[in-house]
This record gives C-alpha cells, sequence and structure tokens, in this order.
C-alpha cells in the first residue's frame, strides 16, 4: 500500500521560507509525476505543483517563482520548497501522483501571518 507522510510545515511570517517533506513508501517514485496539493480552509483541495520523473516541473500561476518542487528519487522523497510566502498560501499541504491515485496523507499545515 502507498502512503505519503508530509512534514515541514509550520508557522511563518511573510516574506519567509519553509521547505516541506514527503516521504513516500513504495516504489512509485521512480514512475509517477509526483504533486503538491493545498486545502485553505473552507476551499477545495488544489494543485500547487507537480513534477515528472526526469525533473521537468511545472506551476500554478499564483507560485510561479516563489515555490520550487523536486523529488530524490532514491530516496522516495518529494520536496516544495516555498520563499516569499504570503498570507493566502496558508493551507493544508498534501503530496500524491498528478491525478491523485492514492490515499491521501494527513498532509502538513502551513500559516503565514505576522
Amino acid at each position: 500500500q502507498v502512503q505519503f507522510v508530509e512534514s515541514g510545515g509550520g508557522l511563518v511570517q511573510p516574506g519567509g521560507s519553509l521547505r516541506l517533506s514527503c516521504a513516500v513508501s513504495g516504489s512509485i517514485d521512480r514512475i509517477y509525476v509526483m504533486a503538491w496539493y493545498r486545502q485553505a480552509p473552507g476551499k477545495q483541495r488544489d494543485l500547487v505543483a507537480s513534477i515528472t520523473p526526469g525533473g521537468i516541473t511545472d506551476y500554478v500561476d499564483s507560485v510561479k517563482g516563489r515555490f520550487t518542487i523536486s523529488r530524490d528519487n532514491a530516496k522516495n522523497t518529494v520536496y516544495l520548497q516555498m520563499s516569499s510566502l504570503k498570507p493566502e498560501d496558508t493551507a493544508v499541504y498534501y503530496c500524491n501522483t498528478k491525478g491523485p491515485r492514492f490515499y491521501w496523507g494527513q498532509g502538513t499545515q502551513v500559516t503565514v501571518s505576522s
């Protein structure tokens, strides 16, 4: 059974940075496009960024130039480096495959506030 364990969230001031990690159990990391999603209170879960097994990345417009997704296939881990954070980035962040195929993990809370 594939599982995702997200970590690295926290409380940060506007303009600050955080690095999220997603540990993936099971050997899917080499063959799937992996992605980060986020869900703000009262809103649907939205795709934020994705990365192919070969490292091609894609981002929603609202995070372009501020977020960087990466993956370490040997460690079955996906990362999301977030900088220049804004209050509107506040959400629970999740990882999964793009076009999610597996059960969601618990996510990691990111709160951007002064």
